[in-house]
């Protein structure tokens, strides 16, 4: 084959994030891409605004491999810079409004952008972190200079290894890490969501959750990539959500971390859904009779999923829990396209029945992180992408999420895994949520302290720690139980109950019991 031959073959493998949404413009110029607050924009119209933006962006030096970083609530506009940045092969930065001011700066240090996006609701955040970049604001400024650019699209090269976006991971401790997503990864995920049943992309999907989140950018991208029509909230709000559901086909309900209100809100205002082909992800933290309820409330499974921000859905999440079933467990299902290895701390692969971390590989994983060697370096070593999580395979070839790898009590020698007790203590009736950290020990090192939060008075921790006795052996049953308010539990901008900052409770009263 000669040089020439390859190059042209190579040329017509390619295909971008860009490319698969300006099929869509081709195709059904007139279907609907994109709603907010009333106002309905069809892929046609979205195409012109996109392409106004790239020439905008364009006039401000950006060029291929540039980064631009955005600082905004959910709003449609956010989507259009998503689309934008595509097009022009530039990373968008999707910066976290609810980060303090130290690790908004960071972030942005970090990615070294040409130019932010912000929106006005966010603006004077920007003003006491010495960022002197330019900026755009979005509101009357962004209209302005959409209308006064040409609505051509643009002509960049961009290739299916470029990046996408930089999504901002967060742990227990230290910085955040910036995921770079690229636009093969982006395709691909949106490909086995599709094949595992995860997310029907020709239907609608309501992006409530963060567009600097992958549950939302993922689905965002994976809808208009394939015809389907996105709905975007500022934030949840069980009431609007609720309300729509009889108006809107949706391809996935996205319920991460608002199960109980939206349960809360169906009671008071029952409705009849137009249809939800799925709903819901990673069950595990989830009551079981809650995931009854609302599935058979609304008529739809729930995904028992298991991935993140740089795998995806991947691993593991093709699985289902039918309607109407409170699971007893929460096995799941490996997902396509891919393959897991659970190892040991020295590399070694583990047998059946013991916890290993998982390594992956597939084509929906990241590109690692940006400008940070030395966890690239730890992350991908033996050329799988150690994810940091640990699961457990059962003989039927299904997976337990055991925990997070780093996020160990070690007490008395033995290892214990808070999501295995946060488990039990979840499936009891009346445990609306429970979250489980350690605490400093004298004798055993760590010991596991539970924060509860109780469906109604009269709960006991006696009732619970005969229900722990009964799944989980002794050494991992909580030491102390702490009975808390909904507002006591720190949550994440995706609901997830932050442990670290339960430890900081402890730690701030003495480490006392």
């Amino acid at each position: 084959m000669s040089d020439a031959t390859a190059r042209l073959l190579t040329d017509a493998f390619q295909i971008t994030v860009g490319d698969l949404f300006e099929e869509q413009v081709r195709r059904q110029p007139g279907a609907p891409a994109l709603e907010q607050d009333g106002r309905l924009l069809s892929y046609a119209a979205l195409n012109d605004r996109v392409n106004r933006l790239c020439a905008a962006l364009i006039a401000h030096g950006t060029v291929l491999g540039d980064r631009v970083a955005i600082l905004s609530e959910n709003r449609a506009e956010f989507i259009e810079v998503q689309l934008a940045c595509a097009k022009l092969g530039v990373i968008l930065a999707c910066q976290n409004w609810r980060q303090s001011p130290e690790e908004l700066a960071h972030c942005l240090a970090l990615a070294e952008p040409r130019l932010t996006i912000v929106s006005e609701r966010f603006s004077a955040r920007l003003k006491p972190l010495d960022h002197p970049l330019p900026a755009i604001v979005l509101g009357d400024d962004y209209e302005a200079l959409l209308h006064s650019q040409p609505a051509r699209s643009p002509s960049t090269a961009v290739q299916p290894e470029d990046g996408l976006v930089i999504l901002y991971t967060s742990g227990t401790t230290g910085m955040p890490k910036s995921a770079v997503i690229s636009h093969r990864a982006m395709v691909a995920r949106t490909a086995i969501a599709f094949m595992d049943g995860c997310l029907d992309p020709r239907k609608c999907f309501v992006a409530w959750a963060p567009l600097f989140h992958m549950g939302a950018a993922d689905n965002v991208f994976g809808t208009l990539m394939h015809g389907g029509k996105v709905m975007v909230m500022d934030g949840f709000n069980a009431a609007t959500l609720v309300e729509l559901l009889p108006h809107e086909e949706l391809g996935l309900l996205a319920v991460t971390g608002v199960v109980a209100r939206v349960l809360e809100q169906l009671r008071r205002t029952p409705v009849r859904p137009r249809g939800i082909t799925v709903m819901g992800s990673m069950p595990d933290l989830v009551p079981p009779g809650e995931i009854a309820e609302i599935t058979a409330l609304l008529g739809a499974p729930f995904r028992n999923t298991f991935g993140s921000t740089e795998t995806g859905m991947a691993p593991a999440s093709a699985g289902r829990i039918p309607i109407g079933v409170a699971p007893a467990s929460f096995g799941k299902t490996q997902s396509s396209l891919c393959q897991i290895r659970l190892l040991d701390e020295h590399g070694h692969e583990v047998p059946d029945g013991t916890p290993g971390e998982v390594a992956f590989r597939g084509p929906s994983l990241f590109s690692g992180y940006w400008r940070n060697e030395t966890a690239n370096q730890e992350a991908f070593r033996g050329g799988w992408y150690h994810m940091g999580d640990v699961l457990r395979r059962n003989p039927d070839g299904t997976f337990d999420y055991v925990d997070r790898r780093k996020y160990l009590i070690k007490s008395g020698g033995e290892n214990i895994y808070p999501a295995e007790i946060e488990r039990v203590l979840l499936a009891h009736p009346q445990v609306a949520d429970a979250a489980v950290v350690r605490r400093k020990d004298p004798r055993w090192g760590e010991v596991p302290v539970a924060f509860v939060l109780p469906r109604a008075p009269g709960l006991s921790a006696d009732d619970l720690l005969a229900a722990c006795r009964a799944r989980i052996a002794s050494y991992k049953l909580p030491r102390e139980i702490r009975f808390v308010t909904e507002s006591d539990l720190p949550r994440s901008t995706t609901g997830k109950i932050m442990r670290h900052k339960l430890e900081e409770t402890l730690k701030d009263m003495g480490d006392a019991g």
